[in-house]
């Protein structure tokens, strides 16, 4: 099993237990996600900005307007931290100093480099399919102008870590007596049915990639 070197950036000190460092967890909680949150530090300040992203193997594809501060500072290949948190359940322990949740969260550390003119589209298709599988052959793509409005980076993962949490509460011996139920509440996020755009010129069916996530 291919893994990231365990160093003192990615490793899990608090309950060590429930690190990851195989690539495929990390990978299977970044690619079950649409947003990462993205950290960097500009004069010495801490900025964490949500966007949407795409992973190609060991690069995530990041994009943006050109005016962009954050792809503006990323570019210039300073030290980006994304992560990425998926809220699984509620654990409800019969106390409330065991209360937990369950989830999955990936931190990923890297450098980011500007995508090549030559290589945008392609990376401008791994966002769009991480967005919606399928998208891409449904719809115009970019024309020169915008290409050139946008900002694609590439994220190079140089290490990571997941963290996961799953199972009951675990309740001190003797709060298992209170007469108190415990246990977990599933957490569970699903597409609602479709919304056509409101200032659609005419009736159209709903586009395969749609009906796929919805059913």
């Amino acid at each position: 099993m291919e893994t990231f070197n365990k160093t003192p950036l990615n490793t899990v000190k608090r309950i060590p237990a429930r690190g990851r460092y195989d690539k495929e967890t990390v990978f299977e909680i970044l690619d079950a996600a649409r947003v990462g949150h993205v950290g960097f530090v500009v004069e010495g300040r801490p900025f964490v900005i949500p966007t949407l992203y795409g992973r190609k193997d060991d690069i995530l594809y990041l994009h943006g307007a050109t005016t962009s501060r954050m792809l503006q500072q990323l570019e210039q290949g300073i030290p980006v931290c994304l992560t990425v948190t998926h809220e699984d359940g509620l654990v409800l322990a019969r106390s409330v100093f065991h209360h937990s949740m369950n989830y999955r969260s990936a931190m990923v550390f890297g450098t980011a480099r500007i995508v090549a003119a030559e290589d945008k589209l392609e990376a401008l298709r791994v966002i769009t399919e991480r967005m919606m599988p399928g998208r891409w052959d449904e719809v115009r793509l970019p024309n020169a102008k915008e290409l050139k409005a946008t900002t694609v980076l590439a994220l190079e993962i140089e290490t990571a870590s997941a963290k996961v949490r799953s199972g009951p509460p675990k309740d001190d011996a003797e709060d298992y007596e209170l007469p108190v139920w415990a246990g977990v509440l599933p957490m569970l996020r699903t597409f609602g049915p479709p919304e056509t755009d409101p200032d659609a010129l005419r009736e159209e069916e709903v586009s395969e990639s749609v009906r796929r996530v919805t059913g």
